[in-house]
């Protein structure tokens, strides 16, 4: 039986909730199991290594420092920003919007100014997991050089996707490339 390891592509089932409070703040039930390729940074780095060693059936809990899932809160990720660089839009607090940095959390508004924080939701915070492996297989090679599953659950490639030979290089009369 196929254990999780780096280069499977995993098929679990979650839960996530805040251990101070029991809040649930994210899981998969009632959608498809979540699927992600092992060892290829797509998941929070202490979620695949607590699962790391596991096969189908088992049920795994544990409880991640935030170091282990979004990292520690930054207060340089807070600015405060003109209102006018939102345009068109009305910024309420708690919207969350996308920006050339990534998406950001408005966090206070202001006549002139808003505050707005680049901060993962959940940075700073522990995070506890419960998990049950649904299915586990070793990936192929295109997943690999892909760097994410294929097939239910993973990324569906509308044509086949070719990697790009590298490129030659060419040497110049002195024998420098």
């Amino acid at each position: 039986m196929t254990k999780i390891e780096n280069n499977t592509v995993a098929r679990v089932h979650y839960t996530g909730t805040l251990p101070d409070s029991g809040e649930v703040f994210d899981s998969s039930e009632g959608r498809d199991p979540l699927t992600f390729l092992v060892g290829h940074k797509q998941m929070i780095p202490g979620f695949e290594r607590e699962l790391m060693g596991a096969k189908v059936g088992d049920k795994v809990e544990f409880t991640l420092s935030a170091e282990d899932a979004y990292g520690e809160h930054n207060p340089d990720a807070v600015q405060s920003v003109p209102v006018e660089m939102f345009g068109g839009i009305t910024p309420e607090v708690g919207m969350t919007l996308m920006s050339d940095l990534g998406p950001f959390r408005v966090t206070e508004v202001g006549d002139k100014e808003i505050t707005v924080d680049f901060n993962h939701a959940l940075a700073g915070k522990s995070l506890t997991f419960n998990v049950e492996v649904v299915d586990v297989r070793p990936a192929d090679d295109s997943e690999i050089m892909h760097g994410h599953a294929h097939g239910p659950g993973g990324v569906q490639h509308d044509e086949p996707v070719e990697t790009p030979e590298p490129e030659k290089k060419q040497c110049n009369d002195d024998g420098c490339c």
